[in-house]
């Protein structure tokens, strides 16, 4: 049973202008309006582990109600002109924008992230609500002649689920409302039980421009994604998360043959080649080794580095990666904020206790910090660990690398290739077209060539193998929130 504390019809204005929102307390959106449940949790501040604000715990009740809201908005909504809706995503945006700073703050108490890196999630996630905004989804002509004519349509779903991450919980929310809602279907949003605020918020501000159960959000406990994942009249679920749970979600969905996308883990191999400019290549490295607290699925995870170079590239690394300044998110200067939840951290914990187990080389850090609260961890590099180790096979999603010495072509490209995984990787050289070869032979959803973890909303992001099913964002991921449709014409 939920409690009703505010209602909204679409535009939400009072005296005629809209009531500023309150990030201190915190609800679900159910059909546009803001409800408690009897039963209520907190997250913590993973930098000092006191306690966030209390947060509804949602029951099957909220969400058979929010499934009904969001399948009796589909129909009038999926009607409502493309360009009208795109124009609602580009308005929220812009709502968005309005509570900047509150998002910023308010993302880096739940995720621990820097407030710059915070700040530029709430511009990102805004960018890809906009974006799709341009984007168009339009029929296609497969075949004319006297006879007849056959086109390709694009037709919305219906309901649809976005289950979000605690990593980027704004930009990877927003990376699943808009495709969907630009379509025409309506979706209810499931943030991470570890980072449920900033989500909550965003579909608050919502409620003023969408109307009621387009957009929705249900925060809970683990027992929540079930719920919906099983709920018969839900048609779609994007998950992004970690593997083992995908494929829990896969299993789930599978009972009620819902369309699926998932976005999964990865344990992404750079290949750093002789010829690289390494005063160039460093900072570049490092950042995209440790941004987030190297709590990305598409990071540097394995860095390959030819042996002609190894030891003066290590050492570059090193000296560069000892600038990074860990602390609390909310100090000026912090670029490695701390590990997200309790539960990372232990994982983290137990690949820095293998260390001495297994005799593995730090060339940076090694240890962990000695009391203080948080889940903070020393930034850590390990010198050439061997190939079958943890620390190589497994997906840290904390900031530890291995780098490791590669001399033959092949021997490498096999080597980064040896993995369940399939997300991202990425070859570094001088030389772009030998680079550019490489970097097509790696089995991976996203590869770059002198980059790594670029992003755009136009451009179709998913993995191969074990990292996923399905592509998100560009056209690819628009057709993904469709069925399509073949329409035979005989002409009279």
């Amino acid at each position: 049973m939920y409690e009703t504390i505010a209602k909204a019809d679409g535009d939400v204005t009072v005296n005629g202008h809209a009531p500023k929102i309150d990030f201190e307390t915190f609800h679900n959106v159910i059909n546009n309006e803001l409800t408690s449940t009897s039963k209520t949790r907190h997250n913590i501040n993973p930098a000092t582990t006191e306690p966030n604000a209390e947060v509804p715990v949602s029951t099957q009740e909220d969400v058979d109600n929010a499934v009904s809201a969001a399948r009796k908005a589909f129909k009038p909504w999926s009607q409502v002109p493309v360009e009208e809706r795109k124009k609602k995503l580009v308005a929220f945006a812009d709502g968005i924008l309005e509570y900047k700073e509150e998002f910023a703050k308010l993302l880096t108490l739940e995720q621990g992230k820097p407030l710059s890196q915070s700040s530029t999630e709430v511009d990102l996630g805004t960018t890809w609500l906009k974006a799709f905004s341009q984007m168009e989804l339009t029929e296609e002509l497969l075949e004319e002649n006297d006879e007849r004519k056959i086109i390709q349509r694009y037709i919305p779903l219906g309901v649809c689920c976005g289950i979000v991450p605690w990593n980027y919980p704004i930009l990877l929310a927003c990376g699943k409302i808009a495709p969907a809602l630009s379509t025409g279907n309506t979706i209810i949003i499931k943030p991470s039980p570890y980072t449920p605020y900033c989500d909550l918020k965003l579909v608050e501000i919502g409620r003023k421009f969408f109307p009621p159960g387009v957009l929705q959000v249900l925060s809970g406990g683990e027992d929540l994604g079930p719920m919906l994942t099983e709920h018969p009249d839900i048609d779609k679920i994007s998950f992004t998360g970690s593997t083992v749970t995908g494929k829990r979600v896969m299993v789930s969905c599978a009972k009620t043959l819902k369309r699926l996308t998932l976005e999964l883990g990865g344990n992404d191999a750079a290949i750093i080649c002789e010829d690289v400019d390494i005063e160039k290549a460093i900072p570049k490295v490092a950042l995209l080794s440790f941004l987030c607290a190297s709590q990305i699925c598409m990071m540097i995870k394995r860095l390959y580095v030819h042996e002609k170079i190894y030891d003066k590239f290590l050492s570059a690394l090193v000296e560069h990666t000892k600038q990074f300044k860990s602390g609390n998110g909310l100090e000026d200067g912090v670029f490695i904020g701390p590990v997200q939840n309790n539960m990372q951290y232990e994982k983290v914990k137990s690949l820095f206790e293998d260390i001495p187990k297994e005799g593995w080389k730090p060339a940076l850090g090694g240890k962990l910090p000695e009391n203080g609260k948080g889940y903070f961890i020393t930034p850590t590099l390990i010198d050439n660990p061997p190939e079958d180790s943890r620390i190589v096979t497994e997906e840290p999603f904390g900031p530890i690398l291995p780098v490791l010495k590669w001399s033959d072509e092949a021997d490498v490209i096999a080597k980064a290739n040896d993995t369940k995984m399939g997300l991202g990787g990425s070859v570094w050289s001088a030389d772009v077209e030998r680079a550019t070869r490489m970097a097509k032979q790696l089995e991976a959803g996203s590869v770059w060539v002198n980059s790594h973890f670029n992003v755009a909303p136009g451009v179709p992001f998913g993995g191969h193998k074990w990292s996923g099913i399905g592509t998100e964002w560009g056209t690819n991921g628009l057709k993904a929130y469709c069925n399509s449709q073949s329409l035979w014409v005989f002409k009279a």
